[in-house]
């Protein structure tokens, strides 16, 4: 794939003090960033992003969903956009970089296109999907799964968080329901930068990682019911304990990963046992459960194990529990242009670089059911992700942005071409 302007290159500088100014809105002691999905933390960065964009001179929408499209003219405007989508919104205790790089990637690209004075057929534009992390709002990336069609809007506003505040209710307090409707906006291609997330770039020394696509992961939502009963007067052949039921089942989610290792993973990220006291057996849990695999016949294969392990569990301890699929994303493949147009952007800037498969989730994902998309990965620090101490080097996240840059160019010259234009 031929390349586009290729001495058109970005600002590091700029790009690496706009990722440390917005890090301030949501700051945490130990360096990181709690910004979670609706609350005003995200209203504030959402103000802001639009802002930047706005000094650019996109013109900004909102659909229905919240989620920000910041376009840039091109010389067609009749054609659909060439977008750079990632997210705003971090876990409870996340870092600095996770989506949020993607998005100030796509800033940086808008605004090196305006210092060039350079012009593109297409329309750019810079995409904010509201609640990909999923760390309030189960399950993640919702709104990029509604704008595809793997979700209705209702269902979406349904979700509740832990306190039982709902994702419609909150999107309306902080005034992010936007006017277009969800999914009537068409993208002519997807790009998306962010960090690997893992270790494989950094342990092989390799700037880049050109995304093929993503694998399959299942989300569960487990309760378990004993009996809460007297810690000091119920003998321990007469308990019906959920807890340690749960514990069992948990290392039955392990076993079942390891089992099918090295490419599985199985974790259980939140528990809660009720009624939580310190002289009381516990009668109740709840858990989640997460599995991951590239392949997803075998994520079918692990799925009946877990369900298989967790009715022997349940007969064995005297107890009862339920299992919920929340969410199951399927491994994802992605457009074989874009992720040329990716390759050739890091060959020509001289960037090592790998195909990869992604081992999480991103809102490419679910984009890639409706637009060609692919991703760039860059290197993080030991692959530590969604944690406070999470951390990319300047020149890894400059050179993200580089290619990112010249694979949008790119690609505006690919469609360009098969336009006849």
């Amino acid at each position: 794939m031929s390349l586009a302007s290729t001495n058109l290159a970005i600002d590091p500088a700029r790009l690496w003090d706009t990722i440390m100014d917005t890090a301030r809105i949501g700051a945490t002691a130990k360096g990181g960033i709690k910004r979670l999905t609706l609350t005003d933390l995200d209203a504030e960065v959402r103000r802001w992003f639009i802002a930047a964009c706005e000094a650019v001179g996109c013109t900004i929408t909102i659909d229905d969903m919240g989620t920000i499209f910041a376009r840039r003219s091109g010389r067609d405007n009749s054609l659909p956009p060439i977008a750079i989508g990632s997210h705003l919104d971090t876990q409870p205790t996340g870092g600095k970089y996770d989506g949020i790089i993607g998005v100030l990637s796509g800033l940086e690209l808008l605004r090196t296109l305006r210092d060039a004075g350079y012009e593109t057929t297409h329309p750019i534009e810079v995409i904010n999907w509201t609640n990909e992390e999923g760390s309030r709002f189960a399950p993640a990336m919702l709104a990029s799964g509604v704008f595809a069609g793997v979700f209705t809007k209702e269902w979406a506003y349904a979700r509740a968080d832990r306190d039982g505040l709902t994702f419609g209710n909150e999107l309306t307090r902080i005034g992010f329901v936007g006017p277009e409707p969800v999914g009537q906006h068409p993208l002519a291609a997807h790009f998306e930068v962010h960090i690997e997330q893992g270790p494989i770039l950094e342990a092989q020394d390799t700037v880049i990682g050109v995304v093929t696509g993503v694998q399959g992961m299942r989300w569960y939502e487990v309760t378990v019911t004993g009996t809460d009963s007297h810690a000091g007067s119920t003998p321990m052949t007469l308990r019906r304990d959920a807890l340690l039921a749960t514990a069992r089942m948990i290392e039955a989610v392990n076993t079942i990963a390891l089992a099918h290792a090295p490419l599985a993973v199985g974790t259980v990220g939140l528990i809660e046992a009720r009624p939580n006291s310190r002289n009381v057996i516990p009668g109740e849990t709840f858990f989640t459960v997460e599995f991951r695999h590239p392949d997803d016949a075998l994520l079918a294969v692990m799925e009946a194990a877990l369900y298989t392990a967790f009715d022997r569990i349940s007969v064995a301890s005297d107890v009862e529990h339920v299992v919920t699929c929340i969410w199951n994303s399927p491994a994802v493949h992605f457009d074989e242009d874009c992720i040329k147009a990716v390759r050739s952007a890091a060959v020509h800037a001289g960037l090592s670089h790998r195909d990869i498969v992604s081992g999480a989730g991103h809102d490419s994902a679910y984009i890639a059911a409706v637009a060609p998309t692919s991703m760039i990965f860059v290197p993080c620090l030991k692959g530590i992700s969604h944690n406070e101490l999470e951390s990319a080097e300047p020149a890894h996240v400059a050179a993200g942005a580089q290619v990112l840059l010249q694979a949008v160019l790119a690609m505006d010259a690919l469609l360009t071409e098969r336009l006849g234009a």
